[in-house]
């Protein structure tokens, strides 16, 4: 019998982002970059797993902005179009380079792999939400919730009811697409606030994700730290990050991620080859961007760009085998020790953002693969878990109160809220007063009904924590704040118009069809607690 429980949890996000009104704007690829480096190598992890009767157990937040954009038929287009392109420059770079050897390789190796990728986007029908969800009706994947829109949770607590939003409407979300209610959540940067747990459980919640010392810290004091649950006095269960586990796969500079043989995400084609034979496949305006043809290793943790060696796959994949068996290997460890330690069966909680494994760190998903596969074959220290399963293997836990925190710098809620990011929630603020005054309003027509619930949807988009986190990061600031703006904007006007009686009906079709995130939406969510 096994000493204890390891459970695997990937949070895959990506922030709303859909333009119809233009016919390319950068970020929309960053949904195409997970889907081609992430979402689909995963589902072949899956397939590859259940086929050879591996009984794997992963937990897995799909959060409904990713959800709702991979259910969009404008985006699975342009993905389709992306991706025609891709598979257009891989098989010039194979001609290209038909002189030089390793290169070629390199350049048929993605053209297999694109290949691939393409084959199982249009095997699912180019539903990647329905193939997740055969895993999850198999007892393998554990789907679960997030905020409707990531939104930053202790930072609306003082208005309880734009809280209750995003807890509520991501349930029903996620009860339209999978068919049934969620178990859990993955709090939005694993933000938890004292009182939240209530909430949670009237939204039909039964357990949620913190960092390790928001239960480190919870009073009374855990009697086994992070490696059990708690359960708050509403009984809805709070499982806490292991760190050990976690700095191994998180961080570049002593984590796996940063080993020498793996591939270089910094150095991609769009950058590197000759501008007017690159031209075709980048911006249309003519700036650079990342193609996701990346042919060179990390080569050294020290060195600069220029001074990088060439990727092999290979290799790489033996590298990745290598570190999953250390993988398992510590945990074998670490079971073993907390077991004697603790005089029961210790649980330990690996959460990562599912976009590491794949998108930033490439052989990620293969890691994964085996890691799985050793853990089912090479040891009986340790039983792989998703955490519904847990609950009802351990159904009976220490009550405590979980510590206010985050897993974001510093543990709590600093990057969210700093001097590059704080003017915006005097306006998100504003904001969620006006949604819930208008939620107290019968509408007086159809008209009127559909501007509300527009004013839902935008409160909800502006309250993104993405926005924040990218204003903080320096990437990409003015198009978050170009977003920030734009929603909070909108939800004014229509507040206006509703107020003076005067909707503007062809105004309110077209942000309707912009952002359409959400479309059996009820105003009325933010009616007073």
């Amino acid at each position: 019998m096994a000493l204890g429980y390891v459970a695997l949890v990937l949070h895959a996000h990506l922030p709303f982002v859909r333009h119809p009104e233009s016919d390319f704007v950068l970020e929309e690829e960053w949904l195409f970059e997970a889907i081609t480096e992430t979402y689909i190598p995963l589902l072949h992890v899956f397939e590859g797993l259940k086929r050879d009767g591996i009984d794997f157990k992963i937990t897995m937040s799909m959060t409904p902005p990713l959800v709702a954009m991979l259910k969009d038929p404008l985006l699975q287009d342009r993905y389709d179009a992306h991706m025609k392109l891709l598979m257009e420059l891989v098989e010039k770079e194979i001609v290209h380079n038909k002189f030089n050897g390793h290169i070629k390789y390199l350049a048929e190796y993605y053209h297999k792999e694109f290949s691939a990728i393409i084959n199982t986007w249009e095997r699912y029908d180019r539903d990647l939400v329905t193939a997740f969800k055969q895993f999850q009706d198999s007892n393998n994947l554990e789907i679960i919730t997030c905020g409707a829109t990531h939104g930053y949770l202790p930072l609306m607590k003082m208005y309880p009811q734009a809280v209750w939003a995003q807890l509520q409407v991501a349930c029903e979300s996620y009860e339209e697409n999978f068919g049934r209610a969620p178990k859990g959540i993955w709090l939005p940067e694993c933000a938890y606030y004292e009182g939240l747990e209530r909430m949670l459980a009237d939204a039909g919640l039964r357990y949620f994700l913190t960092d390790g010392h928001g239960i480190l810290y919870a009073r009374p004091r855990p009697r086994y730290g992070n490696y059990a649950p708690i359960f708050t006095e509403t009984g809805v269960a709070a499982f806490g990050r292991d760190h050990e586990s976690s700095q191994q796969v998180w961080s570049s500079k002593v984590g796996y991620p940063g080993d020498v043989c793996y591939r270089e995400f910094y150095k991609d084609l769009g950058w590197e080859a000759d501008y007017d034979y690159i031209k075709p496949y980048i911006m249309p305006n003519g700036q650079r961007k990342n193609t996701g043809i990346k042919y060179h290793k990390i080569t050294s943790r020290d060195g600069g760009l220029s001074e990088k060696g060439l990727y092999d796959p290979y290799w790489a994949r033996e590298k990745a085998a290598e570190h999953a068996g250390n993988f398992m290997y510590n945990r074998e460890q670490q079971i073993g020790r907390l077991n004697k330690m603790m005089g029961r069966h210790p649980l330990v909680v690996s959460p990562y953002d599912a976009e590491l494994f794949g998108h930033w760190w490439y052989e990620g998903p293969w890691f994964i693969d085996y890691f799985f596969r050793k853990s089912w074959y090479d040891q009986d220290t340790y039983q792989m878990t998703h955490l519904a399963d847990y609950l009802r293997m351990e159904p009976t836990q220490q009550v405590a109160v979980p510590s206010q925190s985050s897993w974001g710098y510093k543990g709590f809620h600093e990057y969210w809220l700093n001097q590059t990011n704080a003017w915006i929630y005097p306006y998100l603020h504003k904001a969620a007063e006006r949604m819930i005054e208008l939620s107290t309003r019968e509408a007086a027509d159809e008209l009127e009904e559909r501007a509300l619930n527009q004013a839902a949807r935008e409160l909800l988009l502006a309250q993104s924590s993405d926005w924040a986190f990218i204003m903080r990061t320096g990437t990409m600031v003015p198009y978050a704040e170009r977003r920030t703006k734009s929603h909070v904007l909108r939800l004014e006007k229509i507040y206006k118009d509703v107020k003076a009686g005067e909707v503007d009906a062809g105004w309110l079709e077209k942000i309707e069809k912009m952002d359409n995130i959400f479309p059996n939406i009820d105003y009325r969510v933010y009616r007073p607690l």
